[in-house]
């Protein structure tokens, strides 16, 4: 259902204007924000201030973060320009978004959007991708708890480890904190 083979994918038999297959998360986010109304204001200057968000972490903090976890975890040594690389990037957006939600609840301003709901999977595992650096970011450690405690957000959170303790095998290794 996606050209390029990956997930996440859905598809809406009822869409707009007749069934509707759409991939990539920041795309779904915005067709779903789209149908139902909610979570992407209408107004230009909040839809573009939301969108703005939105690309921050499709082009910066979720790329920058998935390679640091690759080369710490699962590249072969000898790849510390990779990581120091890719710690230092995910560093530099962290402290981007510290800076934005020192003066905003959410990163598109005042209301919760699809910019805080894509950013957020992988903001949560600041503690994992930076160790000790976490503490930097206290605004965006408020954020993420927050966030945290949004109703959708538990029952989420909880379905989330539910998966994993049904597929979670006592042989895997497991995770360590990422930092390079």
């Amino acid at each position: 259902m996606n050209p390029n083979a990956k997930v996440p994918v859905i598809h809406d038999p009822d869409g707009l204007g007749g069934p509707r297959t759409i991939f990539e998360s920041g795309a779904i986010l915005m067709y779903l924000a789209e149908k139902s109304g909610k979570f992407l204001p209408t107004a230009p200057a909040a839809r573009y201030e939301t969108l703005q968000w939105l690309m921050v972490q499709m082009t910066g903090l979720g790329p920058m973060s998935g390679q640091l976890v690759h080369f710490v975890r699962f590249a072969p040594p000898g790849n510390n320009y990779a990581k120091s690389r890719y710690a230092t990037q995910v560093r530099r957006v962290y402290e981007t978004l510290d800076q934005r939600l020192a003066a905003n609840a959410f990163l598109a301003g005042a209301e919760y959007t699809i910019a805080d709901m894509a950013t957020f999977p992988w903001t949560r595992m600041a503690e994992m991708l930076l160790g000790e650096d976490a503490k930097n970011y206290p605004n965006v450690l408020r954020w993420n708890a927050a966030i945290a405690e949004r109703p959708a957000v538990v029952r989420a959170l909880k379905q989330v480890d539910d998966v994993r303790a049904r597929t979670t095998s006592s042989t895997r290794p497991k995770p360590r904190r990422l930092t390079a």
